[in-house]
């Protein structure tokens, strides 16, 4: 199991985000610098130790309203190879040093794992906890076999989430626009053979559930 450092981070990880979130196609804050709070999020282990992997929901105030995030991020030792246009930034870690802070959608480490967790070979961890599973996500699966590990190229970007397919035809799409579900109750889309959803903090104080990723293994569907 992971463990979480109560420790400092320079830059912090929200500094990182308010450069980087208005680059990215899916937006929607104002003209003006990203005001965010950390909402949410859970935290998932890497099998081989190195990799820390983390889906955090941001809030930001600075768009006509509050406007939720999924920020999936990876936090490494070292460079991770031929990434760079995926780097969100470095920062340095008061117990572990230097860390690389990368968009996870193009991490193979946190992609897997976010697979593994589709099909249940995988469990949520608290965001802020160490050896604690978070048990306000859910998932399910109901395809047939192993879900493809290799979804590698293209990772794709439009206005709302990001979209990463496998050689087989498997899509997998993360939804970075949060929106809560009416009734508390995410639905996946039709088609979908897997999904994952979870909880943040409104700016209101309630808490609110949405769909985080949703799987298609049959081409076409």
């Amino acid at each position: 199991m992971a463990i979480i450092h109560r420790t400092t981070l320079k830059p912090t990880k929200l500094e990182l985000l308010t450069s980087w979130l208005p680059t990215r196609p899916w937006y929607r804050g104002g003209t003006g610098e990203p005001e965010l709070v950390k909402a949410g999020g859970f935290r998932l282990d890497d099998p081989e130790g190195e990799v820390g992997i983390e889906f955090m929901v941001v809030t930001d105030a600075s768009g006509a309203a509050p406007t939720a995030y999924l920020v999936p991020l990876t936090y490494r030792g070292a460079p991770l190879d031929d990434a760079e246009h995926a780097l969100v930034g470095t920062m340095e870690h008061g117990v572990l040093g230097q860390r690389w802070v990368y968009d996870g959608c193009h991490d193979p480490v946190l992609v897997a794992q976010l697979a593994a967790l589709i099909e249940g070979r995988a469990q949520a961890q608290a965001q802020s906890l160490s050896d604690t599973p978070d048990r306000e996500v859910g998932r399910s699966y109901t395809g047939e076999g192993a879900i493809p590990s290799d979804f590698t190229a293209p990772v794709t970007d439009d206005q709302e989430g990001t979209e990463l397919r496998a050689p087989g035809g498997a899509t997998l799409r993360l939804h970075r626009v949060l929106r809560p579900a009416p009734d508390g109750s995410p639905v996946p889309p039709p088609g979908a053979t897997g999904h994952v959803t979870g909880a943040w903090d409104m700016p209101d104080g309630t808490r609110a559930q949405a769909l985080f990723a949703a799987l298609h293994t049959t081409p076409g569907s």
